[in-house]
C-alpha cells in the first residue's frame, strides 16, 4: 500500500478535500481537525501544516521551527489552535509521512 491510499483509505475518508493550486489537498477547519485527530491516531508524522486563504496560499509552519519530532501530537495541536485564532475561514493542508510498519498493514 502507498503512503497516499493509505491517507485516503484511512484519514481522509468522509471528507470534503479541496484542490490547492500547488496540488496539495486542502480541508475545512472543521474537517483537518478530524485529520489531525486521526494522524495522532495512527501515529502518522505531520512535517508543516499549510494554510489557503480564498484560494491563495496564506502561510506554512513546520515542526522545525518549533524544535519538535513531527510526530509530536502537541506541536501540530497547539499550532492548528493559533492558527484557527489568526485568521478564520482558511483551509489546511499538511506533509504526512506513514511508517512503514503501517504501509505494510
Amino acid at each position: 500500500m502507498t503512503q497516499e491510499e493509505f491517507l485516503e483509505q484511512n484519514v481522509f475518508t468522509g471528507l470534503t478535500k479541496i484542490e490547492g493550486s500547488n496540488g496539495d489537498s486542502y480541508f475545512s477547519e472543521e474537517d483537518f481537525a478530524e485529520v489531525l485527530k486521526q494522524s495522532e491516531h495512527f501515529g502518522i508524522a505531520i512535517y508543516d501544516i499549510k494554510t489557503m486563504l480564498d484560494g491563495e496560499e496564506h502561510k506554512t509552519i513546520n515542526h522545525d521551527m518549533f524544535r519538535k519530532k513531527a510526530t509530536d501530537v502537541n506541536w501540530y495541536s497547539r499550532e492548528f489552535s493559533h492558527l484557527k485564532r489568526e485568521q478564520e475561514g482558511m483551509q489546511y493542508a499538511a506533509t504526512y509521512k506513514v511508517s512503514k510498519k503501517l504501509l505494510a498493514r
